[in-house]
């Protein structure tokens, strides 16, 4: 097989030398991504330079060799990075990590104070937090509260986070806030900046019946800041769990919900 690729060499001494081609079923078109959308292969092939124009040649089958010499490559351009204590997971496409319950400056400035004592103005004050586990993958920033201040394992059952301004489903409301440019431990800091550094306006659809007991979320959070509370209460998060058709199933551990956001 031969066609014209419109590619040119790069700077720094880079010429384009292989192509991958993938293929799937025509029904896999509408979901080129999918892990259940029928059959698929791959296949590399040489580039020949024509005229000075390279031109994709014939093919062989795609091999596990080929990946481990790609990958090999591709990950001598990553720079060695000294990992701190808290991190998880470092990958490419994922960094997870973790923080101990702590007391942190709280912003609030609720859209519907109504009712409320402490947050019923605009406010900065002191609150406590329980442990939190955070998954970066690209684009996406999913937090949640563990049931201990302790490191998770894989077999930790994973609570909703209280931070306001997250969805039920774990992520993240960015706002207008820029999501860092990349998902190295570098980044941790700025992360952790858009989940506590930012205003709390309000509890995202489904949010407030995250907690037990009486009243939802925001009438937690005026609860502890109106008693000047130094340690939140974890007993009162709901643990987290995938929804389907509007209702929680069962408990997930922080193992799976790693293996749910590889997937996603």
């Amino acid at each position: 097989m031969t066609a014209s690729a419109s590619f040119e060499a790069t700077d720094g001494g880079l010429m384009l030398t292989n192509a991958i081609l993938l293929y799937r079923s025509e029904g896999a078109l509408s979901h080129p991504v999918s892990s259940s959308g029928g059959p698929a292969f791959a296949s590399m092939h040489a580039i020949d330079h024509t005229d000075g124009q390279p031109v994709i040649a014939a093919g062989t089958p795609l091999s596990r060799a080929h990946l481990r010499q790609w990958t090999a490559a591709l990950g001598q351009t990553a720079a060695p990075e000294i990992l701190p204590a808290n991190v998880l997971i470092a990958h490419p496409d994922m960094l997870a990590w973790w923080m101990p319950a702590a007391v942190r400056t709280s912003y609030f400035n609720l859209t519907s104070p109504k009712g409320l004592t402490a947050l019923a103005s605009q406010t900065v004050l002191p609150l406590p937090y329980p442990a939190h586990v955070f998954i970066a993958t690209r684009g996406r920033l999913g937090v949640y509260a563990l049931p201990k201040s302790e490191r998770p394992s894989a077999d930790t059952i994973i609570l909703h986070s209280p931070v306001l301004n997250v969805f039920i489903d774990g992520g993240l409301c960015w706002g207008n806030i820029a999501f860092p440019k990349s998902i190295t431990a570098a980044a941790i800091p700025e992360f952790e900046r858009a989940v506590f550094d930012s205003w709390s306006t309000h509890a995202n659809p489904g949010q407030e019946a995250t907690v037990t007991g009486k009243g939802g979320l925001v009438r937690l959070w005026d609860g502890l800041a109106a008693r000047k509370a130094a340690r939140f209460p974890t007993h009162r998060l709901k643990p987290f769990a995938a929804r389907s058709g509007g209702k929680a199933g069962k408990p997930m551990t922080f193992g799976e919900i790693v293996t749910r956001s590889v997937r996603s």
